[in-house]
């Protein structure tokens, strides 16, 4: 790859940045076939909460244009409205409820349609109804010499395993209970003491985070630039060993040359943060070459629980594919 499509990392700043050569995008509209071919992905690191690979031969605004639709345009269910039927705590009604919004629910927001009329409370093929009743009282059965909460009182703490989902119509059918509920039992919603109670009613719709941020279905997705370290020239001894310490740990490593003298090499430059810490050696600053990869994203996306990350990737590409038919359509 030609040096213009490398972003270099100087002592007080960075050239060769998008504003600074022709965007890569050009490139693409003049053959497409070239793009094809150039252009792949390759998966680093896969479980059912983290998903990072490489999307290579694309331009930043196609990478950034995935990252916002995984956060903001994938559907996800989440709880939206609450019916407060009794609540003595200390927590307000509106604070409880938007807590509860943020929990994460463990339901496929595909088999589910979006609410069409607010009026409604919703269907089964819309919705989601949830309880949650919860009153505390003091352990009878407690010494005098107990003083932990949880020594002192029963059902004090309020968590996600207390919401109970209540099919709707021929939800029952449809679905077991162990696939629909909150994605971890463990969440702390509040505490309680004695005289303390809940009881409400919660439905969950299917929504996007473009309109609040609990409808997200990834805790975070974000990407960055593939890196590159070159060391220009021979660094030994003292000099290699404050080397490595200027890198994140595993980018640089001390090896014995022919003549057995220490030296420094490059490890791998994949997960170096770029601090640029060598800048502050004047004997170290000039033997290293330190750029990104232009066109080489390194993305990670971390699911909150409903699909799992890659699912929704495919997710957001299908729904990144809508957009740009909606507005090919709308072009005369």
């Amino acid at each position: 790859m030609g040096k213009k499509n490398k972003v270099t990392l100087n002592e007080h700043n960075v050239t060769n940045t998008a504003d600074d050569f022709e965007d890569l995008s050009s490139d693409m509209k003049e053959n497409l076939k070239d793009f094809r071919d150039k252009f792949r992905i390759d998966i680093v690191k896969y479980d059912h909460e983290k998903f990072e690979f490489d999307m290579i031969g694309i331009p930043p605004a196609i990478a950034n244009a995935v990252r916002r639709v995984l956060i903001s345009d994938v559907p996800t269910m989440a709880i939206d409205r609450v019916h407060m039927l009794n609540n003595t705590s200390l927590m307000q009604d509106e604070v409880l409820a938007h807590r509860l919004g943020l929990i994460p629910l463990k339901a496929d927001p595909r088999l589910f349609e979006y609410r069409t009329e607010e009026e409604s409370e919703g269907t089964d093929q819309d919705s989601l109804q949830f309880e949650l009743k919860i009153k505390c009282s003091r352990n009878v059965a407690a010494g005098n010499d107990k003083t932990l909460p949880d020594d002192l009182y029963i059902d004090h703490k309020v968590y996600s395993k207390h919401l109970k989902w209540i099919p709707i119509g021929g939800q029952e059918d449809l679905y077991k209970e162990e696939e629909i509920g909150p994605i971890h039992d463990d969440i702390l919603i509040m505490k309680l003491r004695p005289g303390h109670e809940i009881e409400l009613r919660a439905f969950a719709y299917k929504g996007v985070g473009r309109d609040h941020a609990k409808f997200s279905p990834v805790a975070t997705a974000h990407y960055r630039q593939l890196p590159e370290i070159r060391i220009l020239r021979s660094v030994a001894g003292e000099k290699a060993r404050r080397l490595a310490t200027c890198f994140s740990p595993g980018v640089i490593g001390i090896k014995k040359n022919k003549e057995g003298t220490e030296e420094a090499y490059v490890i791998d430059a994949r997960y170096d943060s770029s601090s640029r810490n060598v800048f502050r050696y004047d004997d170290l600053k000039d033997c290293v070459e330190m750029t990104r990869v232009s066109d080489h994203f390194i993305f990670t996306v971390e699911s909150t629980g409903a699909l799992s990350p890659d699912i929704l990737f495919i997710e957001a590409l299908k729904t990144l594919k809508k957009k740009c038919k909606e507005l090919s359509d709308q072009i005369p």
